[in-house]
């Protein structure tokens, strides 16, 4: 049953974010996964896009949708994360005033995404981009 989905995600565009994770979750639901884990893959994918569209100049996110599981990369080009350790406490955040005025930026989306997820792994090059790799397995 092993397929990929794979969604552009530009830099600046809220009005997009979301659209990945309202995919999948439509996938996921057309093959009966349970709601439980359906929420948490749809919370989890959601919180990487705004990151993308907060943070980086354009960013993809990849789905392989499994029997079991189901894994995400959402990789982009932007800034980088200097300190993962730092990113990943709740409330903070290194997001422009703009993008705090729009509602985003609270600085939960990387903790949310480790609390909604049974393996998570981020790689960051300052000044390249940074991927972050998870999975839920349902």
């Amino acid at each position: 049953m092993a397929f990929e989905l794979v969604f552009q995600i530009e830099g600046g565009d809220f009005s997009n974010a979301g659209k990945a994770s309202s995919q999948i979750k439509k996938v996921l639901k057309q093959l009966n996964i349970e709601a439980k884990s359906i929420k948490r893959v749809v919370v989890a994918v959601y919180e990487a896009e705004v990151n993308v569209a907060a943070h980086a100049y354009r960013g993809e996110v990849k789905a392989e949708v499994g029997e079991n599981s189901v894994r995400i990369t959402v990789s982009d080009q932007g800034p980088g994360i200097e300190d993962i350790e730092q990113a990943m406490k709740p409330g903070f955040s290194t997001a422009s005033r703009e993008v705090r005025e729009m509602g985003f930026g609270a600085g939960m989306g990387l903790s949310n995404i480790e609390k909604n997820t049974d393996e998570l792994q981020i790689e960051s090059k300052v000044g390249e981009g940074t991927v972050v790799t998870f999975s839920c397995n349902y």
